[in-house]
């Protein structure tokens, strides 16, 4: 059938990634995870010193950014290189984390990270999740989600992710982390987080990932037969 875009937006620690994840092996279409592509942005401006006022300074650092997901056949999941180094277990630390949103809210860095979002998924057959997908990267996209979930069980599954790597974080720091990414997410001038308005919302709270997961396939599946046998108008 007809190869679509799946447009996943939301708040951190709704599971969009996982979900995503697993969506996209199933349909057997590519997972772009644009996160993590505005976190090796960060983690660059971090390691560089690049001031977050300077427009001249980070036009450059733009320039000197180069970013690949790579397959990793053994694992079946996709890591991130930045300027040719696997970055993926650092661009997750909270030290990134806790500037992500301000270096996400650049128009420059938005303006270069969406004009190459919109290479990858040109030719369709994509999953990918963020905050601005369904609105500005993809507002045609045949399939919008916007997932959202309870904040302290946000910083519950986000706490759990950070034990997984070895890195102890005190559950209110998250959840201190989250309500400032929100904040920065929600009321920045250049593609704030909002849900798109055909946009399907999805409450993670009370529900298992692999519920997630068959709900968007069925959206899925029936946006592609809806586009493959078109009902004719009388």
């Amino acid at each position: 059938m007809r190869k679509i875009i799946v447009a996943i937006d939301g708040y951190s620690a709704c599971g969009k990634s996982t979900t995503a994840k697993l969506l996209a092996a199933k349909l057997g279409y590519s997972y772009i995870d644009t996160g993590a592509m505005y976190r090796a942005v960060t983690l660059y401006f971090l390691q560089h010193y690049i001031p977050l006022t300077d427009p001249k300074d980070i036009l450059e650092a733009l320039e000197n950014i180069h970013i690949q997901f790579q397959h990793v056949a053994k694992t079946g999941k996709s890591e991130l290189y930045l300027n040719g180094l696997n970055v993926e277990d650092e661009i997750r630390k909270m030290y990134v984390s806790d500037k992500v949103s301000e270096v996400s809210a650049l128009p420059q860095v938005r303006k270069q990270l969406t004009e190459m979002q919109r290479k990858i998924g040109k030719k369709k057959g994509v999953v990918m999740d963020g905050r601005d997908i369904g609105t500005t990267v993809f507002p045609d996209a045949e399939l919008k989600i916007f997932m959202t979930a309870d904040m302290r069980v946000r910083a519950y599954r986000r706490q759990l992710e950070l034990l997984e790597k070895k890195q102890i974080v005190d559950l209110d720091d998250i959840m201190a982390n989250l309500e400032h990414r929100d904040h920065i997410d929600r009321t920045r001038q250049e593609s704030p987080l909002r849900k798109a308005l055909n946009a399907f919302e999805i409450d993670s709270t009370y529900i298992t990932v692999e519920e997630q997961v068959d709900c968007i396939l069925n959206l899925a599946v029936s946006k592609m037969i809806e586009l493959e046998f078109p009902i004719s108008k009388i």
